[in-house]
């Protein structure tokens, strides 16, 4: 089975839907399917105003039509509702293609956060965009029950999970930092909602990992914070577990995946009880939800490292994984005229994945070719 996943979020950027996007690749292909992805690479692109270091990139149809059509996908999904989100969906609407779409940003309080653009016109686009999709995945049932309620249609759970193996208490660094280390990590904007958890009168040591158009102003404002920068890999692992509690102050994610790291790293989550903490902790006993952050905080400090480890193991990627496939809906897409070899299709959709070039040339998903 070929599957065609569409992005807009993608490298260099590092951010929750560009590690997700990546870590489903992996499981898909443990189970026998090849992802190809659709990204903005190769196409020219725009600064994206007041969000320094992001680009947008500008799609033509001709392109998107020959990089669909070399792909000869047997499922697409539109993971993001960008420029390449939105071509996609056009050139499949446009040739009566079925195809599914996931929501994974609130970009109607992501944009009203930065323009004087009315949350309501946002949900509107976004309803108008996932409307035509066969089925649109949500990644809690909260969220889902949210969207309903605004009128979202065809919606589908596609949960998420964590890499445990990766994320593990003993991967701990020793970081000169006072104790205890409360933690952050993740994009350094507004809609993060960070000044929530810097300003926080705290003992130890505040550190936050990550970049972000925001960075600048708080690096000014909070002196005594340890900006890290970006990470990765095992070096951000080993960050995480050296932490005594992550802080997620975000009011907008959709879930959170830093949350269920931290958590596999045995460290446990102080955050609002809002959409994406209440789905990942929920009444468990790994997290403290108060809407006084601060007492969430030292509440934290409290709780079982063992405890959150064996709360987390309780997400895989497989299941994740195999509901993203049960959601998907069947296709048939002509490859190109003259289909390119194993090596120049990888080229075009990054077969960084690790995918032995000769599965590049499968054509079937049992039962539907």
């Amino acid at each position: 089975m070929i599957v065609l996943i569409a992005t807009d979020a993608w490298h260099p950027q590092i951010n929750g839907v560009v590690r997700t996007l990546e870590a489903l690749r992996r499981s898909l292909t443990e189970r026998g399917a090849i992802v190809e992805f659709l990204t903005p690479e190769g196409f020219p692109s725009l600064k994206v105003p007041t969000y320094p270091g992001l680009r947008c990139a500008i799609p033509n149809s001709r392109d998107i039509a020959r990089r669909i059509a070399r792909a000869a996908p047997d499922a697409i999904h539109i993971a993001t509702e960008g420029p390449i989100g939105l071509a996609v969906r056009r050139y499949c609407r446009k040739r009566g293609i079925p195809f599914t779409t996931s929501l994974t940003t609130r970009f109607a309080e992501y944009v009203s956060a930065r323009f004087p653009v009315p949350v309501s016109w946002g949900y509107a686009a976004l309803r108008r965009f996932h409307s035509a999709a066969a089925a649109t995945m949500v990644s809690t049932p909260s969220l889902m029950s949210e969207l309903e309620e605004r009128g979202f249609a065809n919606l589908r759970m596609w949960s998420r999970g964590v890499d445990t193996e990766l994320f593990h208490p003993s991967r701990a660094a020793k970081l000169d930092l006072p104790r205890p280390i409360f933690m952050n990590v993740g994009r350094i904007a507004i809609e993060k909602n960070m000044d929530a958890f810097l300003s926080l009168d705290l003992p130890g040591s505040k550190v936050v990992i990550g970049h972000g158009p925001q960075e600048a102003e708080l690096r000014t404002r909070y002196p005594d914070v340890a900006f890290l920068g970006a990470m990765s890999g095992e070096s951000l692992a080993a960050h995480i577990a050296a932490a005594d509690v992550f802080v997620f102050p975000s009011l907008t994610d959709t879930f959170g995946i830093a949350q269920l790291e931290a958590l596999a790293s045995g460290v446990p989550v102080a955050a609002f009880p809002v959409t994406g903490p209440l789905d990942v902790i929920g009444s468990a006993s790994v997290g403290a939800l108060n809407r006084d952050l601060r007492q969430a905080c030292l509440d934290a400090l409290a709780i079982s490292r063992d405890a959150c480890r064996g709360h987390a193991l309780g997400f895989s990627w497989a299941r994740s994984a195999a509901q993203f496939l049960t959601n998907l809906h069947p296709v048939r897409v002509e490859a190109a005229h003259e289909l390119p070899t194993a090596s120049a299709r990888a080229s075009v959709f990054g077969n960084d994945a690790g995918i032995p070039t000769e599965q590049f040339d499968r054509r079937r998903w049992s039962g539907n070719r």
